[in-house]
Formats: structure tokens, C-alpha cells, sequence
């Protein structure tokens, strides 16, 4: 018997440490707590980062269009040729060839068009030859050497198309638009978490407040179903009006077990945005320490439709578009030039019998060789070329007037989001006066029932409409709050209001 007490003292004591171990940590936390802790762990964000980084890349790669390449090459051929006939009776063996050569080159292209090559080519040939000697009637091997080489240099320079802008020079230019695209979807993509941080925080307030309101509503139910019994008792109320309290308390037990969860969710749409390890943060339990308050704001419409026009990642993002279609336009009408090329050439040639004469000749300067000429070629009719240029043309346009268009768009959003703020900041001070006439309303009534002069019908529904006014301030202070968090990200000046200095690399 004493054995299994002290049992289950022990499993009563590992339960209550369990109990402890599991509940949840609170941690205060401020706003810019939270926008800081989403700024280094969102994974959306982290995710976002490596574009700006690939766009570089891609840039940098571009340019390996400029670096020289170097080529060097060497083989040996061997050849024997088949055996003849001298004077058609006297057979003499075919010819034998071996030919080394070495090949070196060092080309590239250069940003307006010019291609050039520098190369050095080295030939020497070693073989046998076979005579007939009259005087012993015999064959006779005759040996021979020859080297021969030449250094040089050959430019090619575009006169029309491909001259400054050609395709090499164009792709460069597109892809540093594309980094300054993906640096502005950058902005915007931090903007937009931040302003979903704002509303995450400021709903995680409003549905905390909320349950402070059903716990007080589940608390002025409990009392009034308390005084109704005891009212019952003494026979001064019927029992129909305790049931109604009953019923009334039951409801608002419902409401708060809603308005818990609810609680629960919201605090888990903020720790989202805020980690990368959600099980990091499922153990604690945020506490907002900031007020849900309505701070008075002077708008001023033309000032928000200058930062917004000026500030605005989608605006810049849409002019990034424009201005590559503009350099699309340019690539097109390079295509409908013809190809007319200059050509230049020359060096200094070398030929001895071995590797040092050679050297010697080509030192000496002996042997200049050069060329100039020129290239050209067009295609007939250059349809493709033609209709290709009227389409981008036709597509910038198109990009201008969708830039026109989001230039519209956003005004319109400026303008509806400074409307909404002003009536939300009203709607706050509205609702607080609705929510101070429920309390002293509710103050009286009960009163009046207390003195028997009212029933626990009109009790109940003072009680409820105060709920609803508490929970309509609530709303209308977070509604106000989401206001100027949405009109800041609409102005593009969300980096701004919180202090964040955006350094991208």
C-alpha cells in the first residue's frame, strides 16, 4: 500500500513538472522587434535575397564575351607515297613526309564590334625523296627540310550593323536592367512583409483585446445569473429570468472560447512571418507590449502621389520594362542594317631550314605580307528583320501605356487608402462614443433592476451591446492602424516610417 503512494506521488509530481515544461513562454514583444526577427528569418525574404545576387551573376558572365581567348594547337602528319616507275621500267620508292606544325592564337571581341585574332603558326616539314643515279643505276635517297612560319594579326571591323550596338553590347545593357528589376522586386518584397508583419501584429492585439471583452461580458453574464438566482429564491423573480441568464452566460462562454482560438490563430500568422523553425517559436507565447491606439495623421494627397509616383518598386519595375523593350527596339532595327565589313591583315613571314633560321627571318622583318578588303551581305526583302522591329516598337508602346496605366492605378490606390484612413480615424472616435453610452446604458439599467423597476430581458441585451461596442472599437482601432501601415506601402514609404536603411549588394 505504501508503495503505491509513493507511486503515485511521483507520477504527481512528474506531471505537474511536465505541465510546467510545456506551457507556454511568454515573450514581450514591440513592433519593431517583430519587422527586425522577419527581416533575418522570413524564408520568403531569404529566398527573395539570391535574385539581385543571380542577376549580378548573369551580368558578370556577359561580360566574359570581352575575354581574350587563347588557342594553341599541334599535330604530326606522316604521308609515303607509292612507288613509281622510272622511264616505265625502273621502279623507285614512293616519297616519305613528315610534317610537324604548331599553331597559337590569341582573339576576342571587343565592345564596338571589332573582332581581332594575333597568331603565330610554325610548319616543319622533314622527308625523302627518291632519284634514279644514272651512274650506278641505282635509286638514290635524297633528303629534305623545310621550315616555314609566320606571326600576324587579322581585324574585322563592323561599318554598319553590329557597329556599337550589336547584339553582345545590347544583352549587356539588358541584363544590368534586369539586376536594378530585381533589386526593386527586392524592395518590394520586404515592403510587402513588413506591412504583413503590421497587420499580423495589430490583428494578434485586436484579438487578445477581444478576449478580454468576452472574458469581461462572461463575467457581467456570471454575476447577473448569480443576483437572478438569489433574486429566485427569495421570490422576487420568477425563474423564466434565470434561465435567461443561464442561457445569456452559456453563449458568452462560447464567444470566449471563439475569441481564444481566434487569439491562437492570429499569433500563429504572426510567428510565420517572423521564423524559419516555427517549432523554435510554437513554446512561446507572444505578448504585445504596444497599445492599440489611433494616432492623429495630416494627410496630404499631392506630397503621397509624389512619393508614390517616385518611390513605388512597381513603378520602377514597370520603367526597367519600358527602358529593355527600348534596347529589344534597337536590337531589331540593328537587324535591318546590312553587313558590311572592313578587313585587315598582316605580319611577317620566315622560311629556312630549321627552327632558328626561321625565328631569324621573321626578327628581321624580311618577310611582310598584309590585306584590306572588305564584306558585305543583306538579305533580300529582310522580311524577318523588318516585321520583327514594327512588332517591338509596337510592344513598347504597349509598355508605355502600361506604365501610364499603373501610374493611374496607383494614384487611385493613394487616394482611396488617405479616404479610408480618415474614415477609420473617425469611425474610432464614433465607436468609442457608442461604447462609453453601452457602459453608463448597461450602468443604469441595472439599476433599475436592482430597484425592480427593469427585467433581465432589457439587462441581457444592454450586456450584449456593449460586447458588440467594445468589439466595434477594437475593430475600428485595428482597421485605422491597417489603414497607415497600407497607405505607407501604397506610398512606397514603408522603409522610411520604420527607420530601415535598404543596402543591396
Amino acid at each position: 500500500m505504501k508503495r503505491w503512494l509513493f507511486g503515485l506521488l511521483l507520477f504527481g509530481v512528474a506531471s505537474r513538472a511536465f505541465a510546467q515544461d510545456s506551457a507556454p513562454r511568454a515573450q514581450t514583444v514591440t513592433l519593431q522587434d517583430c519587422i527586425q526577427q522577419a527581416l533575418e528569418k522570413n524564408l520568403e525574404l531569404r529566398i527573395e535575397r539570391y535574385n539581385p545576387e543571380l542577376s549580378l551573376y548573369n551580368l558578370r558572365a556577359a561580360y566574359g564575351a570581352y575575354d581574350p581567348t587563347l588557342g594553341a594547337s599541334g599535330q604530326h602528319n606522316y604521308s609515303k607515297a607509292g612507288t613509281t616507275l622510272f622511264q616505265g621500267s625502273i621502279p623507285l620508292p614512293g616519297q616519305e613526309t613528315h610534317t610537324d606544325t604548331l599553331n597559337g592564337s590569341l582573339g576576342g571581341l571587343l565592345p564596338w564590334g571589332m573582332t581581332y585574332e594575333l597568331s603565330a603558326r610554325l610548319s616543319d616539314t622533314d622527308g625523302t625523296r627518291f632519284d634514279f643515279d644514272t651512274n650506278t643505276l641505282s635509286s638514290v635517297a635524297r633528303p629534305f627540310s623545310t621550315t616555314r612560319g609566320t606571326v600576324g594579326i587579322d581585324v574585322t571591323q563592323p561599318l554598319l550593323k553590329n557597329f556599337w550596338l550589336n547584339p553582345t553590347r545590347l544583352n549587356i545593357s539588358t541584363l544590368k536592367n534586369r539586376v536594378q528589376w530585381s533589386e526593386a522586386a527586392l524592395r518590394q518584397r520586404i515592403m510587402d512583409l513588413i506591412t504583413r508583419v503590421e497587420f499580423a501584429y495589430y490583428d494578434l492585439i485586436a484579438a487578445r483585446e477581444q478576449v478580454k471583452v468576452q472574458q469581461q461580458a462572461v463575467q457581467l453574464a456570471e454575476r447577473l445569473l448569480e443576483e437572478n438566482r438569489k433574486r429566485v429564491q427569495v421570490g422576487t423573480m420568477a425563474p423564466l429570468d434565470e434561465q435567461q441568464a443561464e442561457a445569456q452566460a452559456a453563449a458568452r462562454r462560447a464567444d470566449l472560447i471563439a475569441a481564444q482560438r481566434n487569439a491562437a490563430v492570429a499569433e500563429n500568422a504572426l510567428k510565420q512571418l517572423l521564423t524559419d523553425n516555427f517549432a523554435e517559436l510554437s513554446a512561446v507565447s507572444f505578448e504585445p507590449s504596444e497599445p492599440l491606439d489611433a494616432p492623429r495623421e495630416l494627410f496630404d494627397l499631392q506630397d503621397s502621389w509624389s512619393k508614390a509616383l517616385n518611390l513605388r518598386p512597381e513603378l520602377q519595375q514597370a520603367r526597367l520594362d519600358l527602358e529593355r523593350q527600348g534596347i529589344q527596339v534597337k536590337i531589331n532595327r540593328n537587324a535591318l542594317y546590312p553587313q558590311i565589313d572592313l578587313r585587315v591583315g598582316g605580319g611577317y613571314a620566315g622560311s629556312r631550314n630549321e627552327f632558328s633560321g626561321v625565328f631569324g627571318d621573321i626578327e628581321r622583318l624580311e618577310q611582310p605580307f598584309y590585306y584590306f578588303g572588305g564584306q558585305m551581305s543583306y538579305p533580300l526583302g529582310n522580311r524577318t528583320a523588318r516585321n520583327q522591329y514594327r512588332a517591338s516598337k509596337a510592344q513598347w508602346d504597349v509598355a508605355q501605356l502600361a506604365l501610364k496605366k499603373l501610374e493611374q492605378d496607383i494614384m487611385i490606390q493613394v487616394d482611396n487608402d488617405i479616404k479610408l484612413a480618415q474614415a477609420n480615424y473617425e469611425r474610432v472616435a464614433a465607436t468609442r462614443k457608442a461604447r462609453e453610452y453601452a457602459e453608463a446604458a448597461l450602468a443604469a439599467e441595472q439599476k433599475k433592476l436592482e430597484s425592480g423597476k427593469s427585467t433581465t430581458f432589457f439587462v441581457l441585451r444592454l450586456q450584449s451591446d456593449l460586447t458588440a461596442a467594445q468589439s466595434d472599437e477594437i475593430a475600428a482601432l485595428v482597421q485605422y492602424r491597417r489603414a497607415l501601415a497600407q497607405l505607407a506601402r501604397d506610398e512606397g514609404t514603408t522603409l522610411e516610417r520604420h527607420g530601415i536603411t535598404l543596402d543591396i549588394k
